[in-house]
């Protein structure tokens, strides 16, 4: 064995398997003093990240997780690591693309101990990931080739949403957002729609897929609840995973990017909603608390949620008057794959109950932000 690798091969022993502040020190140490052992430490932080591929981990979840239990030198640590491995892995498909697309190699700046205190601490946190469920990669399933025939109508689509939920989440009228909203979520109907009538006229052989999305404090209950909400409006099933921060959502390709960016966007809008709310309850009289916020939050997911539905539903009666033919076949189909697919990745799934609602005002005036853009009359929620 080299001086090199021994270095690096002693720092480990000392400090990987412990989780001592004593330990770190001894490793950092032995790495700091050692110039010539760079090369083999980076080389060894790239099969750490190869290891949690192997995991069932993706770029987006590792980078994740990094900044949710270190900090930003972890972060772009280990960004620098994916992208120097993804040098040498090969293509895995346009959303894993998408993934290492949004990070930065830009090394942190500081002392030789304080880098590798870092770096012992990362890969410390890459060492114990637990395994999770496989996503398949995107481009690769039984669904790529449909896929990517239909790449430039779904980019011309994703980009009438993105620019109607830019539009909701800029304007100061809640009312407008909420209408915005709306629209979008009836162009992605529309769409799904479209492309099961697609799928069904060529035979096509669609599958499921699932991709993770982050679910981040606080309020993290309330966050999950509203995208499930989103999820179930659109043909798919959110799964929390309350441990990890994120929930996986099962659905056809087509839905799950709309999926992510409708929720991302009713998340702005919902929390400036919460932020105006508690503003004029603390111009009352009343001080901040933690449980009126949560309560909005769970308010306007339960109220979203349902809102949301009722445009898709209106949308599949729209686009059965305009085909002449009867959808619910088509989309009962879909349905059962979904929900198969998601069996098979979450066999022991089990239901949550929502915490911490216990604010009648925060309930109430979380449900009356949801509520602004009624697509038709309804009781009011109690």
């Amino acid at each position: 064995m080299s001086s090199t690798s021994s270095t690096v091969e002693r720092a480990f022993e000392a400090a990987l398997y412990a989780d001592s502040d004593a330990a770190l020190d001894t490793g950092a140490s032995l790495l700091a003093a050692d110039s010539a052992a760079d090369p083999e430490l980076a080389r060894r932080g790239e099969e750490f990240v190869a290891g949690a591929w192997r995991r069932g981990w993706q770029p987006a979840d590792v980078v994740r997780f990094v900044r949710r239990e270190l900090e930003d030198i972890h972060v772009r640590l280990v960004s620098a690591l994916v992208l120097a491995q993804a040098k040498d892995d090969g293509p895995r498909g346009p959303r894993w693309a998408a993934q290492l697309a949004e990070l930065t190699a830009e090394p942190p700046r500081t002392d030789r101990f304080s880098h590798a205190t870092a770096v012992l601490e990362l890969y410390r946190l890459l060492l114990r990931l637990p395994s999770i469920e496989p996503l398949d990669a995107p481009g690769t399933g039984p669904q790529a080739s449909h896929t990517s025939q239909a790449s430039h109508q779904d980019s011309r689509m994703l980009g009438r949403i993105r620019a109607l939920l830019a539009k909701a989440e800029a304007t100061g009228f809640p009312e407008e957002a909420e209408a915005l909203s709306a629209k979008a979520q009836e162009l992605m109907a529309r769409h799904s729609i479209d492309e099961a009538l697609l799928a069904a006229r060529t035979h096509a052989k669609d599958a499921p897929g699932a991709c993770r999305i982050g679910i981040d404090a606080p309020y993290e209950t309330a966050k999950a609840v509203l995208l499930d909400a989103v999820a179930g409006a659109n043909r798919g099933r959110a799964v929390w995973n309350e441990a990890l921060g994120f929930s996986t959502v099962v659905g056809f390709e087509a839905d799950l990017e709309a999926v992510e960016l409708l929720y991302t966007s009713l998340l702005v809008q919902a929390t400036a909603a919460m932020t105006k709310a508690e503003a004029q309850q603390r111009a009352g009289g009343r001080k901040r608390t933690k449980t009126f916020r949560q309560s909005f939050l769970a308010a306007y997911a339960h109220r979203i949620g349902d809102r949301l539905a009722e445009v898709a539903e209106a949308q599949v009666g729209a686009s059965q008057g305009e085909s002449g033919r009867d959808l619910l076949p088509v989309l009962a189909a879909r349905d059962v794959a979904v929900a198969d697919h998601m069996e098979q990745m979450f066999p022991d799934t089990v239901t949550t109950r929502v915490r911490g609602v216990t604010d009648a005002a925060g309930w109430e005036q979380g449900a009356a932000a949801a509520d602004r853009a009624q697509v038709r009359a309804r009781p009011p929620l109690r």
